[in-house]
């Protein structure tokens, strides 16, 4: 563990998963300043806003920080599939007063290309993680010849071992607990997906880059754990949710605190995509998996204006209320504090960095 401590130049084995749409780079900054790897997510930004995070972030502190993007194959428009998937939410369009004609169609969110690569080979930044895979060979060493460290996620040990094959440096092994997107790419198949505390000596075993774990882990209890079972650190996100420096929603914040958040289901309602988060109306009415939903990214554009409408009224009835299985954690404490808290720093009960 040590030694990948020192690789990445942090103080404290955890890393801030990133979290695109609940975060920006001020919940970053504070995980770096308190010794954790704090995370970007760039999958939402453009090339401007991107520059303008890393900018900040450099100029607000001297540690390591880690960039983050979707290596996903953008789908083929499907007419006949988004006309479908609009059927079913037209009882909701006439609930609201949403006109759907209105509701543009277009690409949704782009994977990494070789305009980000090249963002990449300017900004430099010291550590770059992927979902839903890599990129092509030839984006990666780019990537990886301006010395990033490459992480990537993993759910199964499948695609911890192409990852490694691939040139990833590290692996996170992605538990079925975590909030937010599957980092699943070999397989959309669900019942593959595996806990964490099963998932990480499996691949401690298969790899030999290191492993970092992640889903479930909600204090130093579950760090320690993860320690013990192999893993290098561990990376965690549904515990910053309530943070003040998160850009998590007023509705969404509402449901973490709710006694309703211990109730969480994969779903691909909100993206096309599986991803885990609190069950909410649509969930419940449409069904989790519901095959209507076009493919990753293109379902959310269909959802955005309704989830738009129902917050201003204060509901969370069509918002992706991301969210991991355990959210013991969550506490609306500063960024920094729960970092450590995370680590044990704060306890009698100290994470050993041996």
């Amino acid at each position: 563990m040590t030694a990948f401590l020192d690789r990445i130049g942090i103080d404290l084995p955890i890393i801030q998963a990133p979290m695109a749409g609940v975060q920006g780079r001020a919940l970053a900054i504070a995980v770096c300043g308190a010794g954790g790897l704090g995370s970007l997510p760039c999958a939402m930004l453009t090339r401007d806003q991107i520059r303008t995070e890393i900018a900040a972030i450099r100029a607000a502190t001297s540690k390591p920080f880690n960039v983050n993007f979707f290596c996903h194959t953008a789908p083929e428009p499907d007419a006949s599939r988004e006309a479908a998937w609009r059927d079913a939410l037209l009882p909701y369009y006439e609930e609201l007063g949403v006109d759907p004609s209105t509701i543009p169609s277009g690409p949704g969110r782009t994977p990494f290309s070789a305009e980000a690569a090249e963002l990449v080979e300017e900004l430099r930044p010291p550590v770059v993680s992927f979902h839903f895979g890599l990129p092509s060979a030839e984006l990666l060493a780019q990537v990886k010849s301006t010395g990033a460290f490459v992480l990537s996620s993993a759910t199964m040990v499948e695609e911890a071992l192409w990852l490694e094959a691939s040139g990833a440096d590290a692996v996170i092994a992605q538990g079925v607990e975590a909030g937010g997107h599957r980092g699943m790419f070999l397989t959309d198949d669900i019942s593959t997906q595996t806990g964490t505390m099963a998932l990480v000596p499996q691949m401690v075993d298969a790899v030999k880059v290191p492993v970092i774990a992640a889903g479930g882990i909600a204090d130093h209890r579950g760090v320690r754990a993860a320690l013990e079972l192999g893993a290098v650190a561990a990376q965690i996100g549904t515990a910053y949710l309530l943070c003040p420096e998160a850009t998590t929603s007023r509705v969404h914040r509402a449901a973490l605190r709710s006694a309703g958040s211990r109730n969480t289901v994969l779903t691909r309602l909100f993206s096309g995509r599986a991803a885990r988060g609190i069950v909410n109306r649509i969930i419940r009415e449409l069904g989790p998996m519901n095959e209507a939903a076009p493919a990753f990214p293109l379902a959310s554009l269909a959802l955005a204006p309704l989830r738009s409408r129902a917050e201003s009224l204060g509901s969370e009835d069509f918002s992706p209320l991301w969210s991991g299985e355990n959210t013991s954690g969550c506490a609306e404490i500063p960024a920094a504090e729960l970092t450590r808290r995370l680590a044990g720093t704060d306890s009698k009960q100290m994470i050993p960095l041996g």
